[in-house]
């Protein structure tokens, strides 16, 4: 059973603006963000690159509208830089988090994405790692691991389109290849749809490694028009290829509410719907992300 003490509902301000699209809600201020989060009854939310990067002036804005840090994506450059460059980075991120009181940190390899690249091909171009590649990453991220839990916080591994670790069965072999303890997981409903993977099924076998959960569907008209044109990731998103759930029509909502129902989920349901603000008001699909969630979990 879910446990409604600790279980909570935050949102992205990707949804609001993009940090890979920077024209997509370029006009929006992160207090608009964090505001029509919480009018819309979410308390969390993650870190987006218009949030200040002074502690004192963010938790200011958080606390004047009942707001919380739950997570903040990292890209890691296990593939193509020094391991040292991005445990430093890591560092300065993780005591960031830790200040804001955090629990979690959301992280994926980009050394060799294609994810920023809007004239490559989501599905043509995609990166296929080397085995000395998916060592350096394995051996990298239980380095994390170790240095997230000195502050009593844990590390979840973002699968994501582009990056060389998106498929199940890359996913996989990542997961074989590290300590659950040190490499948890970060569940995410769309990014397991958009690869062609069924999400209960993958939820399903690694619910125990979860730690961070993001929420979105996919569209299926659109994503037969990403492989039928060959379209990139970016040029997917601007296309609506995700939206939230309640909305779309790919993602079987039961079936995944069961397997983190059945597991007593405790932690963090993150909205993380990007979309053109121009078209589908943050706002509004907020709502109704919201309301879904409350009709499927009674919370």
């Amino acid at each position: 059973m879910f446990n409604k003490e600790k279980l909570h509902f935050g949102c992205a301000p990707i949804n609001w603006t993009n940090d890979d699209l920077p024209e997509l809600g370029g006009e929006l201020t992160y207090q608009q963000c964090l505001s029509e989060m919480a009018l819309a009854g979410f308390t969390g939310s993650e870190i987006g690159n218009k949030y200040p990067k002074d502690l004192d002036t963010l938790k200011k804005a958080l606390d004047l509208r009942g707001m919380r840090i739950c997570n903040a994506w990292f890209s890691c450059e296990f593939t193509t830089k020094p391991m040292e460059e991005t445990i430093e980075n890591f560092k300065k991120h993780r005591d960031f988090l830790h200040a804001l009181g955090a629990k979690v940190i959301g992280l994926a390899e980009i050394g060799v994405s294609i994810q920023g690249d809007e004239s490559a091909p989501m599905f043509k171009a995609a990166p296929i790692l080397t085995d000395e590649q998916f060592e350096k990453i394995a051996k990298g991220l239980e380095e994390l691991g170790r240095l997230a839990k000195e502050k009593d916080m844990e590390i979840a591994y973002h699968y994501h389109m582009g990056t060389g670790i998106q498929s199940l069965a890359e996913l996989d072999r990542l997961m074989d290849m590290t300590d659950p303890n040190l490499v948890p997981l970060l569940f995410d409903t769309g990014h397991a749809t958009f690869a062609g993977e069924d999400a209960v099924a993958l939820l399903k076998k690694y619910i125990k490694r979860v730690r961070h959960v993001h929420f979105k569907d996919v569209r299926s008209e659109v994503l037969e028009r990403v492989k039928k044109e060959e379209l990139s990731f970016l040029q997917a998103v601007k296309n609506g290829i995700f939206t939230v759930p309640g909305d779309g029509d790919m993602v079987d909502w039961d079936g995944v509410f069961k397997i983190l129902d059945e597991n007593s989920y405790e932690g963090w349901i993150v909205i993380e719907a990007e979309q053109d603000p121009a078209k589908a008001d943050p706002l509004e699909y907020a709502i109704k992300a919201r309301k879904f969630i409350k009709e499927k979990t009674g919370i």
